[in-house]
């Protein structure tokens, strides 16, 4: 009698169990695991640097604080330039006030909307009890998130200053630490590759946001679109975020553009195309071919990604989603069970060659009909 192997049937099942275990434990415990990720994932980027500024025979923790001196700085300036930028905005809100109540008359109008001219805009807004509760509750969201950001800020920071002096002893203690060379030597393989790669593609991602963010700078200010600082900033900040990102940024500096410039809508379409013709330049060409094939992402997947880690984590889960599927598809490559994973997260796997049953056929994975 034929006897048949459940092993892989069950072992099927159980990776399927646990997965949908650690998402539960992963949303449940997001206040706790987020620093703990995005300060692993920033030690991750920074070790490089360290590294190189360590061959220069500097103290590793020199190497580290200098780092974290420039970046301070960086994000300090920008901070500084956008509070001036917020605080010139809160000062010519009479303005847009005056010329958002004529567009919101319109609409109003439009869609038989009650409009009363006689009351203030924010009072015909909040005159919708749904607009009313939607407002209260961002601004209980906004005022809690902004006392819980400092506390975060500090632990990350913390958090990731101690790993980075980790680091430097991390294969010593992993080749202590499990007696099996081959397990040792796989642990170490997959840290390598993880950092690498995580690193790869978030510097050529900072490097491509930045280009974009200047890009929109420069083309607001030299239309005299109000506030440039803002919308380059804006454009930078969420080109971390595949595709919504880039919709979201463009999106609200075009809604921006026709408020400040209507009825004009020349400049509108300016920049509009300015928005447009960047993202889909830098985002669709000059990045896919600097990041080469190295990371392998299928954009489906990436947008499976996207869903999945928005809804785990809001806005920071959707910014860490790809470098969190790079990492999965290094695990997957490097455990031969959780090979075939790795090769449906990839993009376009290699022709392969089916040698046994069927010697000789080609099995084309995505590479197109040949």
């Amino acid at each position: 009698m034929k006897t048949t192997n459940y092993a892989k049937s069950i072992f099927t099942l159980l990776l399927i169990f646990a997965i949908i275990i650690t998402a539960v434990i992963l949303k449940l415990l997001s206040s706790v695991v987020l620093p703990i990720l995005i300060s692993i994932l920033l030690a991750f980027v920074f070790y490089p640097l360290c590294k190189k500024l360590h061959r220069l025979h500097i103290p590793w923790i020199l190497c580290i604080a200098a780092i974290y001196i420039v970046t301070f700085v960086f994000f300090y300036i920008v901070g500084n330039l956008l509070i001036a930028s917020m605080s010139s905005i809160i000062g010519a809100y009479p303005k847009y006030e005056q010329r958002f109540s004529i567009i919101y008359q319109t609409i109003c109008s439009k869609l038989h909307i009650e409009y009363d001219a006689n009351s203030s805009l924010f009072a015909n807004i909040l005159s919708l009890g749904s607009a009313r509760d939607s407002i209260q509750s961002l601004a209980l969201l906004l005022s809690s998130t902004l006392m819980s950001f400092g506390k975060q800020l500090t632990l990350i920071l913390l958090l990731s200053v101690f790993l980075l002096v980790e680091m430097q002893s991390l294969k010593n203690k992993v080749t202590i630490a499990f007696s099996d060379a081959d397990l040792g030597n796989t642990i170490i393989k997959i840290v390598t590759h993880t950092v690498s790669d995580v690193t790869h593609f978030l510097s050529i991602k900072f490097i491509i946001s930045l280009i974009t963010g200047i890009i929109i700078f420069v083309a607001a200010f030299a239309i005299g679109l109000d506030f440039p600082i803002v919308w380059g900033f804006l454009a930078f900040v969420m080109n971390f975020i595949p595709t919504f990102g880039s919709i979201a940024s463009c999106g609200l500096t075009i809604i921006f553009s026709i408020l400040q410039f209507y009825p004009d809508f020349s400049r509108v379409i300016i920049i509009a195309l300015v928005l447009v013709l960047t993202n889909m330049i830098l985002g669709n060409i000059v990045e896919p071919r600097w990041e080469g094939a190295d990371l392998g992402l299928s954009p489906f997947i990436i947008l499976v990604s996207l869903s999945f880690w928005g809804w785990m984590w809001g806005f920071l889960g959707m910014i860490l989603a790809v470098p969190l599927t790079v990492i999965v598809k290094i695990i997957c490559e490097n455990v031969d069970i959780l090979k075939p994973i790795a090769i449906i997260i990839g993009g376009k796997p290699k022709m392969k060659t089916l040698t046994q049953g069927n010697a000789g056929l080609p099995f084309l994975d995505s590479e197109g009909d040949k």
